[in-house]
């Protein structure tokens, strides 16, 4: 079944919307439509820079535990610590923003047009990799707390490997958004 593109369907109904406005002085209705349609664009322009900036903690995080596993000198290991550890609150902040803006997102579309989440498994399956993320995101908060108490027992082979899970999930994320399958 193909779904018809919301974006597409919103400005015909701002064009249409328009032409009777004209004939009927319905300037109202045409005013709350575009507002209320700027405030999912804002929301959506605001997850989209706080996931990316989520995800750049995602990547290096992980490029920081292996510097520090194969780190020999003391002084080095405490510095990747304190790095470890600014990162990490950065992250914090990135991926607390991702999600409130990605919730706030969710529930502008479920106020206005709930058929469009809920039409086909892409927007659910989306979910459950985002609360993967998430979940990936606890385990580096445990990471940094070993690494910290000098108990991160990971070889850098396995860090190496465990740091591409979210670039996995960023793609499949995507291409699940993009691509709206199902």
């Amino acid at each position: 079944m193909l779904m018809v593109n919301p974006w597409e369907r919103t400005h015909i109904a701002i064009a249409r919307n328009e032409r009777q406005g004209a004939r009927r002085g319905c300037v109202y209705f045409d005013t709350v439509f575009r507002i209320g349609f700027a405030i999912v664009l804002w929301l959506k322009a605001f997850h989209i820079i706080f996931v990316v900036t989520w995800f750049a903690g995602l990547f290096y995080l992980p490029r920081l535990f292996v510097y520090f596993v194969e780190a020999d000198e003391p002084v080095v290991r405490e510095r990747l610590k304190v790095m470890q550890r600014r990162l990490l609150g950065i992250t914090h902040i990135g991926g607390l923003l991702a999600v409130g803006f990605g919730l706030a997102t969710m529930g502008w579309w479920l106020a206005h047009s709930p058929a469009y989440l809920m039409h086909g498994w892409w927007f659910h399956a989306k979910l459950g990799l985002v609360l993967l993320l998430i979940g990936y995101h606890g385990m580096l908060i445990k990471m940094v707390r070993d690494a910290r108490r000098d108990a991160l027992h990971w070889s850098s082979r396995a860090l190496r490997i465990f740091n591409e899970i979210p670039a996995v999930l960023l793609i499949a994320i995507v291409i699940l958004v993009v691509v709206k399958p199902g």
